[in-house]
């Protein structure tokens, strides 16, 4: 249950008639009270350990399509009732609405809190993964461990009759490790996460994880850059997600379809993808790094078909873009703090498993590339056109893996990314980054098995 327990239902049901006094169809009240801890060490040694608080409050009243909001550190109920009033006045009428009681939506089932074990034990953590990278290579120049923990609750009551509260614990280690030759230097990262206490390190292992960033590291260090051109691409399973989450699912959020500024406006129950594609968002798989019991409207959260059989099912939905467009709400809401207003994000999306292995996949590959690991890069909603870095990258030469690549890019846009996957294997991994959007920067898992994309157009400095 939220430890936020200054004001009563009463109060909560002042606050918002308060706040519908002037004609406005919709008012919330999001209160949060969050603890930071952060963690770092660079070369074996702690160089930072900091731990923050934020702790606060957001009125926000909407009527029709526009939206009036306020926040404050002060949860008093005599300052949110006054704050009410002073949103509310953004709006000229009578009131409509009243709000008489709440329907409890507190949900504890997907998130489970365990007793918390000591934080100061992710010390081992760090060093392990420290000492993995440094023992697999003398080439291996630099190595930074992060240990980050967000420890959330928050609690929601709202003019439909919303109540819920939810406390959330995201936890993540990562790691950083350049390598160099004396002349070049190229760098890895890899990263674990969960919606748990310190107990989700049960059976981990650091090390293997500081080894695995630093071979990456190394292994592009010594490859030779990419010669570009239009050829089949692999992407492997995991963070490889990344292309799903950009270059697709950002196209269905509500914050792009609800303006007509989506490539997939008007494309419910239309082909959208081969028939092989299958892909979900999911805020529901127990103790993921993107999962909560609710989300940020109180609402409990849900699986969400986006593609069934390559047809597009779902877009993702808050409350008031679910008036705009027409749309069920998807449970979708989400924010990063108090300070931001809230709007439709992902949180677990992924493909799902196909039905070939990854040596079917690369041994019907004569020539490609195989993207082991993919990287930044920028992406344009509207139209679906991305630019992806290949963080960790192998040559396909007639059906097997060989030389390692660096420098290669995969250019093109999301809607041709997904006609044109034409084999999908049976290995579903998860990455586990931070989403970065108008609400704010989030946690949110993206996934997937490998699949091949028949062609894409890859760019490369290297020549034949």
């Amino acid at each position: 249950m939220s430890k936020i327990n200054v004001i009563n239902e009463n109060e909560a049901l002042q606050i918002l008639n308060a706040a519908l006094s002037t004609g406005a169809d919709f008012a919330e009240i999001f209160m949060e009270d969050t603890t930071h801890d952060h963690q770092q060490m660079t070369k074996g040694k702690v160089n930072n350990v900091s731990t923050s608080i934020e702790r606060g409050a957001s009125i926000r009243i909407t009527k029709g399509a526009t939206t009036a909001s306020a926040n404050t550190n002060n949860l008093n109920f005599e300052v949110l009732l006054n704050l009410a009033k002073k949103v509310a006045s953004n709006f000229e009428g009578e009131q409509v609405l009243f709000v008489k009681e709440f329907t409890d939506n507190t949900n504890e089932k997907v998130v489970k809190i365990n007793e918390e074990r000591i934080w100061e034990s992710g010390l081992k953590l760090m060093e392990d993964a420290t000492k993995g990278a440094f023992d697999y290579s003398k080439e291996v120049v630099q190595v930074v461990s992060n240990l980050v923990r967000d420890n959330q609750h928050i609690k929601v009551y709202a003019s439909d009759g919303t109540f819920a509260t939810d406390h959330r614990i995201h936890n993540r280690l990562s790691v950083n490790v350049a390598a160099s030759d004396g002349v070049n230097m190229e760098s890895s990262s890899n990263s674990y996460g969960k919606s748990m206490a310190m107990d989700m390190y049960d059976g981990f292992d650091a090390y293997k994880m500081g080894q695995e960033t630093a071979a990456t590291a190394v292994r592009t260090l010594h490859a030779e850059e990419m010669v570009g051109g239009e050829i089949p691409v692999v992407i492997h399973n995991g963070f490889g997600g990344v292309i799903l989450h950009e270059a697709c699912v950002h196209s269905l959020e509500a914050t792009s379809v609800a303006k007509g500024m989506s490539v997939f406006c008007g494309k419910l129950g239309t082909k959208v993808a081969s028939d092989i594609v299958n892909a979900v968002d999911t805020g529901i798989d127990e103790g993921a790094w993107g999962s909560m019991n609710v989300d940020d409207e109180g609402t409990p959260t849900r699986r969400n078909v986006l593609i069934e059989n390559g047809i597009l099912k779902s877009y993702l939905v808050d409350k008031r873009n679910s008036k705009i467009m027409n749309h069920p709400i998807t449970s979708s809401s989400r924010r990063q703090n108090y300070k931001l207003l809230p709007t439709s994000r992902m949180t677990n999306t992924y493909f799902l498993p196909g039905t070939n292995t990854l040596e079917e996949i690369i041994a019907n590959t004569k020539y490609g590339l195989f993207a082991s690991k993919l990287g930044g890069g920028s992406v344009q909603p509207a139209t679906g056109e991305f630019n992806f870095a290949v963080n960790e990258g192998y040559l396909i030469e007639d059906g097997k893996i060989t030389r390692p690549v660096k420098g290669a890019t995969l250019v093109g846009s999301g809607k041709d990314v997904l006609l044109r996957i034409d084999m999908i294997a049976d290995n579903l991994d998860f990455g586990f980054g931070m989403c970065g959007s108008q609400s704010g920067s989030i946690p949110t898992i993206v996934g997937q098995p490998t699949i091949r994309v028949s062609h894409m157009t890859v760019g490369g400095k290297g020549t034949k």
